[in-house]
């Protein structure tokens, strides 16, 4: 893609020069109401060329600096998101570990009951 972008470019300076060579005739330039300037065509045409390389350029780096910025965002939003996943995993983990503690006890208090209930079941038999 870079190949055909500087082809690109390098053909419409090569014609931009081209026509420069065959136009040096002065024309007049008014930029403001009551200023005017003489100047050869070529220059006024490789001026142009020049402002609108300037300004495309200008604005591609607007462009990649807005880009910049909305990454920085994204992966900021994705570093949030990913310590409050940890955050809520430890919560999940402390949790399950309280849930184990509460069940605990309850299985040692009715562990005795059971083992007297077998004994009283045996003892009948």
């Amino acid at each position: 893609m870079r190949q055909i972008n500087f082809l690109i470019i390098f053909a419409m300076c090569l014609a931009l020069v081209l026509f420069s060579l065959e136009n040096t005739q002065a024309v007049p330039i008014q930029v403001v109401q009551g200023v005017q300037v003489q100047a050869p065509l070529c220059i006024e045409l490789i001026f142009a060329m020049g402002l609108g390389a300037i300004l495309a350029w200008i604005f591609s780096v607007w462009a990649r600096f807005q880009r910049m910025l909305a990454t920085r965002s994204e992966q900021r939003q994705k570093r949030q998101q990913e310590q409050r996943i940890q955050e809520l995993e430890q919560e999940v983990a402390r949790c399950k570990a309280e849930l184990e503690q509460q069940n605990q006890p309850a299985n040692s208090e009715l562990l005795p009951e059971a083992t007297i209930d077998a004994e009283v079941l045996t003892q009948s038999k």
